[in-house]
C-alpha cells in the first residue's frame, strides 16, 4: 500500500529583517565636546530606508582567508624579537541580540603599541615605534561565536581635542557578521583606566550602561601563567527579526 503525502507548500525561507538601531544608547552625530564631529556630523535630516536585499545578506569568510598568525599580534610582525609590553590575550563571543552566538564572523584589530604609538605615518607622537609590533591582527568565530587573539596591552597618547587630552588605552574592533546589517566597528577599553570617565569621545555615549559594555575587565581564568593576562570582551551584533514559515513564527 503506498501512502501518498498531502500537497504542501513549498518551503520559503527569506532573511529576516534586523532590529532597528538603538539610537538611545549611541552617541549623537553632533557632539561638540569631541571636536571633529562638529564638521562631521550630517547637516540634514537621516532618511529611513527599509532594509535592501544586500544588507540582509554577506559577506562570507572563511579560514582560507586567514594566515597562521593573524590572530597572534605578538608574532605576527616580529621580525628580530617579541615586541615590548605587556603580553595579554583579548577573548569572547560574538552574538546577536537574542544571545545565539554568530559562528564564521571576521573579527579586525588594530591598535597603538604599547608606549601609545600607531604604525601609521601621520602619527608623529614622540613615543617610539616598536620595530616587531604591526599593531594589526584578526580572527574568525569559532561555532558558537568565540573568538581570541594575542597581543601587547595598548598605551595611552595625546591628542589634540583640547589641551593636554589624552585618549584611554583601547583596541580598535571591527566586526562583520553573516550581513552588511551587522557590521560593527567599535573599541574596547580596560578596566580600571581613570582616562575613560575623562575622555571626550567615551562622554559621547549617553548610556551608562552601553559604556560598561565598552570596559573589558580582566580575566584570571583565562590568563595563562606566567605568560599573559586576559581580557574579556564580548560583543553583540544586531539581531534578526522573526521570520513566517508556513504562516508560524520560526526562531526567535
Amino acid at each position: 500500500m503506498t501512502i501518498e503525502r498531502p500537497n504542501r507548500p513549498a518551503m520559503v525561507r527569506k532573511p529576516g529583517e534586523y532590529f532597528q538601531r538603538d539610537r538611545d544608547i549611541h552617541p549623537p552625530a553632533f557632539t561638540p565636546g569631541y571636536k571633529t564631529s562638529v564638521t562631521r556630523s550630517p547637516q540634514k535630516a537621516l532618511l529611513s530606508l527599509e532594509q535592501s536585499l544586500s544588507e540582509m545578506t554577506g559577506p562570507v569568510f572563511n579560514h582560507n582567508a586567514l594566515g597562521e598568525l593573524d590572530h597572534d599580534m605578538i608574532l605576527n610582525y616580529a621580525k628580530d624579537g617579541e615586541p615590548i609590553g605587556q603580553r595579554i590575550i583579548v577573548h569572547g563571543r560574538v552574538m546577536d541580540e537574542s544571545g545565539k552566538g554568530i559562528p564564521h564572523t571576521l573579527v579586525e584589530a588594530w591598535q597603538a603599541n604599547a608606549g601609545g604609538r600607531y604604525r601609521h605615518k601621520k602619527d608623529t607622537y614622540l613615543a617610539p615605534i616598536d620595530p616587531n609590533f604591526g599593531g594589526c591582527g584578526r580572527c574568525l568565530t569559532d561555532e558558537d561565536g568565540y573568538y581570541f587573539f594575542r597581543t601587547i596591552k595598548p598605551g595611552p597618547y595625546p591628542w589634540r581635542n583640547y589641551i593636554n587630552s589624552w585618549r584611554p588605552a583601547h583596541i580598535h574592533l571591527s566586526i562583520f557578521g553573516p550581513s552588511f546589517s551587522q557590521r560593527l566597528i567599535t573599541q574596547m577599553y580596560f578596566e580600571g583606566d581613570p582616562l575613560i570617565d575623562i575622555c571626550p569621545i567615551v562622554k559621547t555615549i549617553p548610556d551608562e550602561d552601553a559604556i560598561k559594555r565598552l570596559i573589558a575587565p580582566m580575566d584570571l581564568n583565562a590568563s595563562v601563567p606566567l605568560d599573559c593576562r586576559a581580557y574579556k570582551f564580548d560583543i553583540v551584533l544586531r539581531g534578526r527579526r522573526s521570520t513566517l514559515f508556513e504562516n508560524r513564527l520560526e526562531g526567535n
